[in-house]
């Protein structure tokens, strides 16, 4: 690889480490809490193997790698340095990756999907590697895989047909896209959830490699009672238990502890089907385990654990292992409570007609949690949970914003592409319109929506003799969900980014309401653009520009493919902005060779008259194609919008990775249990080598 293209695959120098503060929440619980978040915690954790092995065959043997020095040197890593001859430049080379390495549970980026790869010489990292004979033995096993590749492809995650690099396809280098499809479309045929699920191709078929405890469980804790068939075109499929098999038996274990502690029924009976899920692979007993969670309101210790989000399968159905542990924040939840309680006013606001919505609103939780433990790849700022749409239609979801995620800073951080007119306000408000924004985007964006569906053979859930009306073409809707279909199953590897962006614009809508920004404390709810209202809107609006340039650092010009399904969603709605025209937004430079002075021009006071009817007519489409199963349409939607035109490949993303800042990693606190029996906290310093020491000191990963 030329030395430019590596450029961009380096790992930070220095990476942005940040600690994720939470000691006062935590010793206000009582005791009995703190052994229920401890218990889980360590299940959270206990699942860091997973993680690894979801990424890329090498990310496991790296991990051991960074453990295995930190523990011969017992963290002295000038000591280390001196006997691998080490200079200054050169230890913190390696400390850097290794900080962000941990990060992200992993050597590809879990926001961009891109690998990254350590600043030093080949030959300087075996040297370092021979300091121990058990590093060396793992060097050996990543010598070659953790630099970069001379092929771009395998410098990313995707399908591995494209050349491209994914673990939910093990040892499977020749599986094709259609091959995943066919076997993926069988298996949903047969009613099996995909979540905890890798497919392994096999001389004469595909072996579904399912995560449990139990390698043999019993037909009757099975999710089907079958676990062969053999196919029209004669290949064999077989269900496999036992994935991540030590992994899931700690995990169970560590639920079965935690039922002791809980506070009540329903978080008992969460924590039994969490358990069953795990020790036996059914995802039915983990949808359980959601209907339970749903239904324990307001909990002192927030809680969810699981294969949950598909953003990294290129399939985009199987789910990353994570899981969290939070106490809530009861003053900032109560704002999010009067966000609840106005959704049935603001659900009328958004432009479709009632068809194409709920019967009902299902008011979830909203909780404003500060989180102590959040094991997996990386820390999003808000979730909007269970991904189920049987559940989410009929039983509800629950949102939560991770306060102490949102208000980690590292001093000094550069803020590009914003006009120094612009630049105070912005820094004054990005974090206040950030919240309004994540609220609405997980409340009302990911909690919206109807899909039409035939529930059964015969059965729909809209008038089959008087269809809704498009609200598009004026015509009754011609395509719906069949028996048996989702949206993630018909939208495929572009649903998650897809719903992301509705969510995003959902977000972009209504914080044009001033009584949603007089919910968060901003003005009386009187429309005046020039008041603290106005600033925290315009903030929102900026931030989302901004994040719209910033996002081609995801795009890789090589696969033209987005790494990212946040922004890439952020990109579209930045194209939308533009689209509104120049009397809205435009992105502005005099140096015409390399941007180098590139900002974003948006007019405050067009916001409401040109802003947000152009994101609404987006946001109309992205909706009913959503709704009405029309894949078609959406894909070529969604398609055209996202697709990065010369202007921005050839100038406006070389300008961005000129000046793309390193995304925040967080070092998390560990729970200790005392002879006492009591929970303790075990806090570390914000760099890396604190970030090593935390994860040495979970022994049981």
């Amino acid at each position: 690889m030329d030395a430019e293209s590596l450029k961009q695959y380096l790992a930070d120098s220095p990476p942005t480490i940040v600690p994720l503060t939470i000691k006062p929440h935590f010793e206000a619980l009582s005791d009995k809490e703190k052994l229920y978040a401890h218990h889980i915690s360590v299940a959270s954790f206990a699942g860091t193997r997973i993680v690894l092995r979801q990424i890329s065959p090498e990310s496991e043997p790296i991990y051991d790698f960074i453990i295995t020095l930190h523990k011969h040197c017992n963290g002295d890593y000038q000591a280390l340095a001196k006997q691998a001859g080490f200079n200054a430049d050169e230890l913190q080379a390696y400390l850097d990756y290794a900080a962000q390495f941990l990060g992200n549970l992993g050597n590809y980026k879990s926001f961009g999907d891109s690998k990254f790869v350590p600043r030093l010489d080949p030959k300087r990292l075996f040297a370092l590697a021979s300091v121990e004979p058990k590093a060396l033995k793992l060097h050996e096993q990543f010598k070659h895989s953790i630099f970069a590749d001379h092929d771009v492809s395998k410098m990313h995650l995707g399908y591995p047909s494209a050349g491209h690099v994914s673990t939910y396809y093990p040892d499977s280098p020749d599986i094709t896209k259609e091959e995943i499809a066919g076997v993926s479309d069988f298996l949903e045929s047969k009613g099996l959830l995909p979540e905890n699920t890798r497919v392994k191709k096999t001389q004469d078929g595909y072996d579904i490699l399912i995560a449990s405890a139990s390698d043999n469980p019993s037909a009757e804790e099975r999710d089907l009672k079958e676990s062969e068939w053999t196919l029209g075109d004669g290949k064999k499929v077989r269900l496999v238990f036992g994935d991540y098999s030590k992994e899931m038996a700690t995990i169970t274990e560590h639920f079965g502890k935690a039922i002791e502690y809980a506070a009540n029924d329903t978080q008992s009976a969460m924590l039994e089907n969490y358990a069953k899920s795990f020790r036996t692979g059914s995802l039915e007993a983990f949808k359980e385990s959601q209907r339970n969670w749903i239904k324990d309101k307001g909990p002192e210790v927030e809680v969810d654990v699981g294969f949950i989000e598909t953003y990294r399968d290129p399939h985009g159905i199987r789910g990353e292992w994570e899981g969290f542990v939070a106490m809530v924040n009861k003053e900032r939840t109560r704002a999010f409570g009067k966000l609840v309680s106005s959704a049935p006013k603001l659900i009328p606001l958004l432009p479709w007609p009632s068809a194409f919505e709920k019967d009902t609103f299902l008011s979830p939780d909203f909780t404003s949690l500060e989180v102590l433990t959040f094991a997996g790849s990386g820390i999003p700022a808000g979730i909007n949970i269970p991904n189920y749409d049987d559940i989410r239609q009929n039983i509800g979801f629950k949102n939560v914003s991770l306060g102490n995620v949102l208000s980690a800073k590292s001093p000094n951080e550069p803020i590009p592409f914003i006009q120094p007119t612009d630049l105070d306000l912005y820094q004054k408000y990005r974090d206040p319109a950030f919240e309004v924004q994540v609220g609405l985007h997980e409340l009302l964006g990911h909690g919206c929506g109807k899909l039409l569906q035939e529930t059964s053979p015969g059965t729909y859930n809209f008038d089959i003799d008087s269809p809704p009306i498009s609200p598009l073409s004026g015509q009754p809707i011609k395509t719906w969900y069949k028996p048996g279909q989702t949206w993630g199953s018909v939208f495929g590897p572009i649903a998650a980014s897809y719903e992301e962006c509705r969510a995003e614009c959902v977000a972009m809508a209504l914080c044009c309401d001033f009584s949603v920004l007089e919910i968060f404390g901003f003005g009386d709810g009187t429309q005046d653009m020039s008041n603290e209202a106005g600033d925290v809107l315009y903030a929102a609006y900026l931030s989302m520009a901004r994040a719209g340039i910033a996002a081609l650092e995801f795009w890789d010009p090589k696969s033209r493919k987005w790494g990212q399904a946040h922004m890439q969603a952020r990109f579209s709605i930045l194209r939308t902005f533009l689209n509104a025209g120049i009397e809205f937004c435009q992105l502005e430079y005099e140096d015409k060779e390399n941007l180098s002075d590139l900002t974003i021009r948006l007019e405050r006071d067009r916001i409401l008259d040109l802003g947000r009817p152009a994101v609404e007519e987006y946001l109309k489409k992205l909706h009913v194609y959503k709704s009405t199963a029309d894949v078609e349409k959406g894909r070529r939607l969604y398609e055209e919008i996202t697709t990065v035109e010369p202007f921005y490949e050839n100038y406006v993303r070389p300008a961005v990775l000129r000046k793309k800042t390193p995304r925040k990693v967080f070092v998390q606190a560990n729970t200790v249990v005392g002879e006492d029996g009591k929970v303790g906290l075990k806090e570390y310093e914000a760099d890396a080598r604190g970030m090593i020491q935390s994860y040495a000191e979970r022994e049981y990963v």
